[in-house]
């Protein structure tokens, strides 16, 4: 195995022509182990448009650039990340539904029939626009900030996820560093992790996770 190479949420990205943007999420097949996109600028780039090995980390401490063997240009042709569709309006909500709305005469200030101009009574309420984020079926997203569960409790949110250049497999997730591990990178092997109801499960207690040897890591 290649030694592994992290990819920090929130890290810079790099297109062969410009910067465009920021890592915003990691999609992973949790059966196979493996990376299956990258969602930046809110597309769905799949892994092997991903270069490797990462850049140095730069300064500012956000984590190793991420390069891709794409253009700005071709970066926003790829699959949407999120998806959206207009709902209609609560029925509870102010205004009348689509073809409810209802016509009624107006008076003016003039009195009589001179007076009388068509005028709505009531405006139909506004769809609603509702966005989500896309994940390929049987897949799950990983996010920074997402919540790590040990055996005996939390132990901290995840930072991102350390993987095999060479086929995109997960080696270790990635905890934020904290006061539990003070200024080092915790990485735990994926063997030791499963995910559930939208957290980060680890089979191991916090001491066997305190006690887990440094990761080494490419491109840190």
């Amino acid at each position: 195995m290649n030694e592994p190479v992290p990819y920090r949420i929130g890290a810079e990205v790099r297109c062969a022509d410009e910067d465009c943007g920021r890592l915003q999420r990691v999609v992973v097949d949790p059966v196979a182990g493996l990376v299956t996109h990258l969602v930046v600028a809110d597309r769905l780039v799949p892994a092997d448009l991903v270069e490797h090995p990462a850049a140095a980390a730069p300064a500012d401490g956000s984590g190793a650039a991420v390069i891709l063997r794409c253009t700005r240009a071709e970066l926003e042709r790829l699959d949407s990340a999120v998806e959206a569709h207009y709902l209609e309006a609560d029925p509870g909500s102010p205004g009348y539904g689509p073809g409810e709305a209802l016509l009624l005469p107006y008076y003016g200030l003039g009195a009589g029939a001179a007076g009388l101009t068509p005028g709505l009574l009531l405006p139909a309420a506004d769809p609603v626009l509702d966005q989500h984020d896309r994940v390929p079926a049987g897949e799950v997203q990983i996010r920074r900030g997402d919540q790590v569960e040990a055996e005996d409790g939390s132990i901290g949110r995840v930072r991102g996820l350390a993987v095999d250049p060479a086929d995109h497999a997960v080696t270790h997730v990635l905890l934020q560093e904290g006061h539990l591990w003070g200024r080092r990178t915790v990485a735990i092997p994926i063997r030791q992790t499963y995910w559930s109801g939208g957290l980060v499960h680890v089979r191991l207690t916090r001491d066997e996770v305190a006690d887990l040897p440094p990761a080494r890591l490419g491109g840190s």
